[in-house]
Formats: C-alpha cells, structure tokens, sequence
C-alpha cells in the first residue's frame, strides 16, 4: 500500500464517517468524502483543498454509486482504503413498519453498502491490494425490539461480508466487519426514521425508551484511532468490535446464546442431519 493511502468514504458528512475522513487526512491521506449533503464538509474542504474530494452521493442509487467510485478513483489514481459506513436507523416494532419504511432502509444499510463494495472491487483488484472497511453494529449479531430492522440489515451485511473475504483475499483485498458500539453520531436523531406507534406496543416501547436512556454515548472521533491502527495492520482481523463496553456486552450475548443451546440440546440431537 502506498505511503499516501486513498480513501473512499461513505456517510463522510457526520458521524463516524467524518470522524474517520478527518483522522485519515489529519495523517497525510487523501479522502474521497461521499455523502447525500456535502455542505457540512465545506470546512474540511477548505482546510485540505488538495486532498479532500467531497462527493455527492445516494448509496441506494447502484448506477450513481458505480460513477462515484470511478470518478474517485480517477481523482486519486486508485483506491487503498473503502469504508462503508452510510446508514440510518429505523426505529420502532417489526409490525407497525411500512413496505416503504423497511424497503428505503434496506435501501441504505444493507443494498447501498453491497453497492459500494461491487464497485470498488475492481479497483482494488487491479492494485493488488486494499481494505474494505464494513462498518455493521455490536447488536448484528441478534435482534431487539424497536431496532429490529437495522440489526436485520447489519446482521446481512455481516454474512455478505465475511463471503466477500473468502472471495477476494485471493486478490490481496481485506475485508473487516468493525462491529460498531455506541458512538455520538446522530443516528438516533438526524439518521432516524420512526414508525407510527402503535397503542398495543405502548409498555414495551415505554420499557425500551428507558433502557437505551438519553446517554449520547462518546463522540465519534474516539474511535478513529482504533480505526486508523487497523488499517495500518499487515493481517487485520476479519471482525473487530469497536468500544470497550461493547466489547464485554457482546462477548455476554454470545455467552447467553450458547447457554440457549446447551439447554436444548437434546431437543436439537433428536433430529437427524
């Protein structure tokens, strides 16, 4: 990888994105910075006007993300560094969600980050080298009420990605799945859709509300340094859980889930395959 890394960057406006973006151009990197609204980024333009490339981009849109990637590789003559990190929260139960409401955040969280990954590919390819950084969530690995559609969309993102590492470590391409704890990024506010509340659902959502509490969590540039020392790792992890109290609530989900199968055990042996 070159000693001056490319960067291709989506959700790069706020957030964790624009954390990372300001991270990597801080070390002497050139970053393409695709968001849907760039205007955020005009500071960061201005401070960095050879390397930063704001771009304007609906990852939903797989003809417009195939344009995107190849003007930015046209820019910076390649790519070394792609981190899929767009995405928006749905928030509310699995029942009261509209076809449209599931459909538009899929759209985003799951189809837009596989976009990405399709057309970034042959890029990388032809370098012989390059990470693909695929930003998913501590809870991808089980649903909870309210949030069930992102962790749905995380979790797919997760299976794709770990097939996508099989399928292009041959070419000199790792990919990490960096499940992401709980950062100030304005997901829950400016990144969030709400379904219509349901009456029937009013104590659960009372009880969730409460659980998930108004704790913004740390801001987002607390996890560039962990982000910017992966990459510079020669064999990185193809998993890697981003947050200290993430990292034990995770490895706690994991313990209960296999306590639930030791204890039907049986049940589960009784059948033959």
């Amino acid at each position: 990888m070159p000693s001056t890394r490319t960067w291709f960057i989506t959700g790069a406006s706020r957030g964790l994105g624009r954390a990372f973006a300001e991270a990597a151009l801080a070390a002497g990197d050139r970053v393409v910075a695709a968001a849907r609204d760039v205007d955020p980024l005009a500071g960061l333009a201005e401070k960095y006007p050879q390397a930063l490339l704001p771009l304007t981009l609906d990852v939903s849109d797989r003809g417009a993300v195939f344009e995107a990637v190849d003007r930015a590789a046209a820019a910076f003559d390649g790519l070394d560094i792609v981190v899929n990190n767009a995405g928006g929260m749905l928030y509310g139960m699995v029942e009261e969600a509209t076809e449209k409401q599931i459909r538009d955040h899929l759209d985003v969280n799951f189809f837009g980050a596989v976009w990405v990954s399709q057309a970034v590919l042959p890029h990388l390819r032809a370098r012989g080298s390059g990470r693909l950084l695929q930003v998913t969530s501590m809870g991808s690995g089980g649903g909870m009420a309210t949030v069930g559609f992102y962790g749905a969309g995380k979790a797919a993102l997760d299976s794709v990605s770990e097939a996508l590492a099989m399928e292009v470590e041959q070419f000199g391409v790792k990919v990490t799945i960096v499940q992401m704890g709980g950062y100030s990024t304005g997901l829950f506010t400016a990144g969030t859709t709400r379904t219509a509340p349901d009456p029937a659902y009013a104590e659960l959502r009372a009880r969730m509300e409460e659980m998930w509490g108004d704790e913004a969590g740390p801001e987002a540039s607390t996890a560039a340094p962990a982000v910017m020392k992966l990459v510079a790792l020669p064999d990185p992890p193809q998993r890697l859980i981003l947050g200290d109290k993430s990292f034990d609530y995770v490895r706690e989900m994991d313990q209960a889930r296999a306590e639930q199968y030791r204890a039907s055990e049986s049940l589960s042996r009784m059948a033959p395959g």
